[in-house]
């Protein structure tokens, strides 16, 4: 169960950007008025050091209440978003904030790999919904997800933690487009132990190129993780294979890798 109340001492010795002090001042608030937050193994995100945090995507909502469970465990998210959120002031606090636009369905998406690289080598916490956008299974079960993961997953020494969240999705249903208004709603959080990607790092680290079968195994192996921990979270069997995304939106390596 989440019990802080206020923003804890950030485990940085560097000074809060303006925007993201803007955002925690946002999300702090909105978070606690609108979910009820409970966390499971919180204490697996570590304190300090790079950390590439996994998660599954069920709704818009999404990223306040996972921004909420990074903040309340002592860290700064940058999260990869889609460019479109970019724009006017909001787009200035978000880049100022230290988060990474992405566009998507573009070749220019690999820049956001790139700068997603460069916040991990500084020790920073990325957090990424491998999915690109909210799960399309009916009943809301991770889909195929893009290999953008895989990438950075394996070009880091990040630790890649998964993390399965539900409940969001009861506020905005993203199928039928359909607001549930209520206060303090349930949104659940299990944060699982670190995915073991060193033999598949060492091959990287020998000169195994990143090929297209690679990344997708490897992606499939942290996202299988985090269908897991759903899984748990909901008291329910995952099942065995991940929902195929719609024709236009078919896999592939990071034009899609954000939320």
């Amino acid at each position: 169960m989440a019990k802080t109340t206020r923003p804890p001492k950030w485990r940085t010795r560097r000074p809060i950007p303006i925007g993201m002090a803007i955002c925690i001042a946002t999300i702090y608030p909105l978070a606690s008025l609108v979910f009820r937050l409970r966390y499971r193994h919180g204490d697996r995100i570590p304190p300090t050091g790079p950390v590439l945090l996994v998660a599954n995507h069920v709704s818009v909502l999404d990223p306040i209440a996972c921004a909420r469970l990074v903040f309340d465990n002592g860290r700064i998210p940058h999260f990869l978003a889609k460019e479109s959120l970019f724009k006017g002031f909001a787009g200035w606090v978000l880049r100022h904030a230290g988060q990474i636009p992405v566009a998507r369905f573009t070749a220019e998406a690999r820049g956001s790999v790139s700068a997603a690289q460069q916040d991990l080598a500084e020790g920073n916490v990325i957090v990424i919904y491998p999915e690109g956008s909210v799960t399309r299974d009916p009943d809301w079960w991770p889909m195929e997800s893009r290999t953008g993961v895989a990438r950075l997953a394996l070009t880091t020494d990040a630790v890649v933690v998964p993390v399965a969240q539900w409940g969001p999705q009861l506020l905005h249903d993203y199928h039928t487009k359909k607001w549930h208004l209520r206060l303090r709603s349930p949104a659940d959080y299990l944060v699982g132990d670190p995915v073991d990607l060193s033999a598949l790092r060492a091959e990287v680290a020998a000169g195994r190129a990143l090929t297209p079968d690679l990344l997708r195994r490897t992606t499939d192996l942290i996202m299988s993780r985090v269908r897991e921990q759903l899984g748990e979270l909901r008291g329910q069997t995952p099942p065995d294979s991940f929902y195929s995304r719609p024709r236009r939106e078919q896999p592939g390596d990071v034009s899609g890798s954000a939320a």
